[in-house]
């Protein structure tokens, strides 16, 4: 059992302990969690799916990606703003997502509020909450990784305030986690970046 230190994978490469546990996590570690993502429609996906996830765990999600892509029209928000109720049934008996009818629904209520917002603004909005990273120290075990910060507290108001649904501190902060506004691999993890 890991005391919260990088790991050694199958390769020998240290790396954070929860990136271990799947090959389809290692995959998602090494090559996409904390890289930055910019773009309202891949912000508007990841913030969707960061909302499906609560409660549940984050392997639950990945792998059902696909799905959740093909059923939310690619997460482009124009389109999703769009769905109908008959897009709502579609949605609540597709086993290829998670069937939660608040997430559906506010995952809809999001797209329709964001499509009245001027492109580029949710891009804005969410990077503007970047913390500085100097001052941020590596984090050296996942004890010293927060699941809520002041940056994700801010960031979770300011959504509210314009509308957006299921974007609490704790999801804005894997928001935060997933599309590299912090870098949250331990200090002696690959993919941690070059500070």
């Amino acid at each position: 059992m890991s005391d919260g230190t990088a790991v050694a994978g199958p390769d020998g490469a240290l790396r954070c302990p929860w990136a271990l546990s799947t090959p389809d996590y290692v995959t998602y570690h090494d090559d996409e969690w904390g890289r930055p993502v910019h773009g309202d429609d891949a912000l508007f996906e990841r913030l969707s799916l960061e909302a499906f996830q609560s409660g549940l765990s984050w392997i639950t999600i990945l792998r059902r990606r696909e799905g959740f892509r093909t059923a939310f029209a690619g997460f482009e928000i124009a389109a999703v703003a769009t769905f109908t109720d008959a897009d709502k049934d579609r949605l609540l008996a597709d086993a290829g997502i998670i069937r939660n009818r608040a997430k559906i629904e506010a995952t809809m209520a999001n797209a329709r509020a964001l499509a009245e917002w001027t492109p580029g603004d949710l891009d804005d909005l969410i990077w503007s909450h970047a913390p500085d990273p100097a001052a941020r120290p590596a984090p050296k075990t996942l004890a010293d990784v927060p699941a809520v910060t002041p940056e994700s507290t801010a960031l979770s108001k300011a959504l509210k305030k314009r509308g957006l649904r299921f974007v609490g501190p704790t999801t804005a902060y894997a928001l935060m986690q997933a599309c590299g506004l912090v870098d949250d691999h331990l200090a002696a993890c690959v993919a941690r970046s070059a500070d």
